[in-house]
């Protein structure tokens, strides 16, 4: 085994408060589009919209809030597999990786599909099945290939593609509002209520807060970044789902909610402004994809350095390209998008959801009831291929230990706890003791990783190391 420093160049830490907000809310979110279905399931617009402004407090604040406090203590790309991995050990945070990585490689399946949606809807361009294929072939080898370029560049071009993503919204808002009759809001039919689609399509829009953890060593000074990307993205979030909601439901008879399907939105806008908002529309959701698909890539890909950098898996997922990327982790994590765009929209919303919740059930525990209500909802297939997954996961954690033990692969040893501090080592001690409070914090985070570094050997942690 050799040392993390032989496997890669030094990290190059540059994200700030602005990029870190647009990726993150490209993590979560990326504008209204992929929401539209909630209004079907829920049969009209009351259920979205007390959905979107009840969720965010009891599910996304939450977890954003974890996500900030946990990113700050542990400034690692390896995120919530080093949280995991400090709490209950190597092997459930082993498994908690592969579950997530398998998750968010689901989640970023999704966005070609998406892409082409946007341009058939409304009359655009349909593609025959084989075509179809190719074109999701080739977007995904280009957007792979954009991300290979660098994190700093996906950064600063997320801000730009979060300014254009809603840009149309704030037209379509404005010349909804003198169509809008509030009593539309509250239009629900019951009967029409699908709650395994409607939650699932909640749950999928408002998750995935913890997956920017895994961009924690690239960030400038993330104990002060982190929380203030997270607390700005909550609200960018939020305003991005309801005002187009609210302005759509309302300008809309609520006869038209069983027409509200993925893609909606773009004849949303022909309705309310015409043809140049419904192309404007559709131009918007095919960027937003590209964010979306940039965001998913660069976490899902930095988790792989991270733990390959803990030891969890070959060294090879450490190695960086010229540009600082981890060459192998974006190649894997492409491969699985291109695996699994086969399946539809709908399917991949209830996979990912099941196997994020399996995740997240070993990172916070609440709130369990929302997690397992959707789990249960899900289909046979669904459980089966979820389990089938888990057998996987299991199965590759003691592959991986037992090649470690005969050394057939090579792997870097753990990064040292106080390699992944915050702050520099040779800072002064002046310095040191204006920030006695980032030290204290310091300490417990090597304290916590020392110890799960060494819980398989019964290792204790007495207030004595203090």
């Amino acid at each position: 085994m050799t040392g993390a420093g032989e496997a890669a160049p030094a990290r190059r830490r540059g994200l700030t408060v602005l990029p870190l907000v647009a990726l993150i809310f490209y993590d979560v979110s990326g504008g209204p589009f992929g929401i539209e279905d909630s209004v079907r399931a829920g049969g009209g617009a009351l259920l979205p919209i007390l959905g979107f402004l009840v969720l965010p407090v009891l599910w996304s604040l939450p977890e954003a809030l974890v996500t900030a406090e946990l990113a700050s203590a542990f400034p690692t790309n390896a995120g919530y597999v080093a949280w995991v991995s400090a709490a209950f050990g190597p092997a459930a945070a082993f498994l908690v990786g592969f579950s997530k990585w398998a998750s968010g490689t689901l989640d970023n399946a999704l966005y070609p599909v998406l892409f082409l949606d946007y341009l058939r809807s409304g009359g655009g361009l349909v593609l025959s099945p084989p075509a179809r294929s190719l074109a999701v072939l080739a977007l995904t080898a280009a957007l792979t290939y954009l991300n290979f370029r660098g994190l700093h560049l996906v950064g600063l071009s997320a801000l730009a593609l979060t300014a254009f993503s809603l840009s149309p919204f704030v037209a379509l808002a404005v010349l909804a509002a003198p169509k809008i009759r509030p009593s539309r809001w509250l239009a629900v039919n019951v009967a029409a209520v699908e709650p395994r689609a409607y939650f699932n399509s909640m749950f999928w829009n408002l998750n995935y807060w913890d997956k920017a953890s895994t961009l924690a060593g690239e960030v400038e000074e993330p104990r002060k970044t982190f929380p203030k990307a997270v607390f700005g993205a909550v609200g960018l979030v939020v305003g991005a789902y309801l005002i187009p909601l609210l302005a759509g439901t309302g300008a809309l008879p609520s006869e038209t909610a069983g027409e509200w399907t993925d893609g909606f939105f773009s004849v949303v806008g022909d309705r309310i402004g015409g043809p140049w908002l419904r192309v404007w529309i559709q131009a918007a959701a095919a960027m937003s994809n590209m964010g979306l698909f940039e965001a998913e890539m660069s976490g899902d890909s930095f988790q792989l350095l991270g733990m390959a950098e803990m030891g969890m898996i070959p060294a090879i997922f450490a190695r960086r390209s010229r540009h600082g990327t981890p060459t192998y982790s974006i190649l894997c994590s492409a491969t699985g998008v291109v695996i699994l765009s086969f399946m539809s929209f709908q399917e991949i919303v209830e996979f990912l959801n099941f196997l994020y919740g399996l995740g997240m059930l070993a990172v916070c525990v609440p709130p369990v009831v929302l997690i397992t209500t959707v789990m249960c909802l899900a289909s046979a297939r669904t459980l089966v291929v979820s389990a089938a997954v888990a057998v996987a996961g299991v199965a590759m954690y003691y592959g991986v230990e037992h090649m470690k033990a005969t050394g057939c692969v090579e792997f870097l040893t753990p990064v040292p706890p106080d390699s992944l501090r915050g702050s520099s080592s040779s800072s002064s001690s002046s310095a040191a003791s204006d920030n006695g409070g980032d030290d204290d914090v310091e300490d417990v985070c090597a304290l916590l990783l020392a110890a799960g570094e060494h819980a398989g050997e019964g290792v204790s942690v007495s207030k004595e190391n203090y």
